[in-house]
């Protein structure tokens, strides 16, 4: 098995200011805009976008909230145990918003659409984009394609790819994981 690292330390932190400074370029001040975290993972990059907008513009109110899609997913049916929801926090109306819908990896599509569907049952936004940290090119089941792009992977299916974050993984990184 061969690992290969894509992103850590300071080149992770610089790439998540980067993705902030073009989320500032387009949202100006935030006043019509939500960011969603997709749980389980996408939370975390969501809360630490919002947490580093929020140091940029400190006088600027970030709504951030967290979207569950357990049941949303086209495959629940289909899995063998019980499934374990997380829990869903969103404490504003995304009605009319422009809503930034935050993950860690966006591989085949099937989350996003999920979130997607999930997220209209909190209201009908103004327009939606999409912010991933490592955009797996050329394996989409689902045409979706990232505003906001941390890195792009060229991968095979299998290839694994890995976010670790500081919060439970106690370090920042990205790694490739290759069977050979």
């Amino acid at each position: 098995m061969q690992n290969l690292t894509l992103l850590d330390g300071q080149k992770f932190q610089i790439t998540i200011k980067r993705l902030c400074h073009q989320l500032i370029e387009n949202h100006n001040d935030f006043s019509d805009s939500v960011i969603l975290g997709i749980q389980p993972r996408g939370i975390f990059l969501a809360k630490r976008i919002a947490s580093e907008l929020q140091s940029i513009l400190p006088d600027t109110r970030i709504l951030n909230g967290d979207l569950d899609i357990t049941f949303f997913r086209d495959d629940f049916r289909r899995r063998e145990g019980p499934l374990v929801p997380n829990t869903t926090k969103i404490d504003f109306i995304i009605e009319g918003k422009k809503v930034i819908l935050v993950d860690d990896v966006l591989w085949t599509g099937r989350t996003i659409r999920s979130a997607m569907d999930a997220m209209l049952a909190f209201g009908r936004p103004e327009k939606v984009e999409l912010l991933v940290l490592v955009d797996r090119r050329y394996s989409r089941h689902l045409p979706i394609e990232p505003d906001y792009i941390g890195i792009q992977v060229d991968s095979i299916n299998s290839q694994k790819v890995i976010v670790s974050w500081k919060e439970t993984d106690q370090e920042d990184q990205v790694v490739l994981i290759s069977d050979k």
